[in-house]
């Protein structure tokens, strides 16, 4: 596809996390949120739960634009945390968010994130992921519950934001930065590159 077209960039989810990030690549950006069915296999390792749900968001919206689709690209994204090959979701509770910070303070832990691309309206698909390693400090409970209290854990994986209060938290990352906020640009640009969309 030629680039001169501009071909918009349907992000299927309603992160404004994400929209800020897809944003900064300079082409014309829709939002279409779907409701999918998260529920997915125990067995599934980390890659693959978050390329399976990538999918299954970027499924959703590309049937939604099908008829209006041309020279587009629905993306579909999805972030976890895990620690010690356990999944830590977005907490139920502030005693739940309590408990995955302990667990996560002082520690090593892997963001995984999944990117699914699908191409309108030819359909051609790419999939992937990236792992970032966060190191987080040790830390004080008035600390961990100070920070609940601002309110910010709450609708996080893992119960933090590293582009947030959360950052002052984390010692060090090995990996792309944004693909613990939630889209590792890098890896978008290239699966846009194999679709013969450059960004730059």
């Amino acid at each position: 596809m030629d680039n001169k077209t501009k071909p918009t960039l349907i992000l299927a989810s309603s992160s404004p996390r994400r929209r800020e990030l897809i944003r900064t690549l300079g082409m014309p950006v829709e939002i279409r949120k779907n409701d999918v069915d998260e529920t997915i296999s125990a067995d599934f390792p980390p890659r693959k739960i978050v390329e399976e749900l990538s999918m299954r968001k970027a499924k959703a919206a590309f049937e939604s634009i099908q008829i209006e689709g041309e020279h587009s690209v629905v993306i579909g994204s999805d972030t976890i945390v895990v620690h010690e090959g356990t999944v830590l979701g977005k907490p139920k509770s502030a005693e739940d968010a309590f408990q995955m910070l302990k667990r996560l303070q002082g520690e090593t832990h892997e963001v995984f994130s999944g990117i699914a691309c699908i191409q309108a309206p030819t359909g051609r698909v790419k999939v992937a992921h990236h792992m970032t390693q966060v190191t987080m400090k040790p830390l004080q409970h008035d600390q961990i519950h100070r920070y609940i209290a601002s309110g910010e854990p709450m609708d996080k994986a893992g119960a933090y934001a590293i582009q947030g209060l959360g950052a002052t938290f984390v010692e060090k990352i090995t990996g792309d930065y944004f693909a613990v906020v939630g889209l590792p640009l890098s890896l978008l640009s290239d699966m846009l590159s194999d679709l013969e969309i450059h960004v730059i």
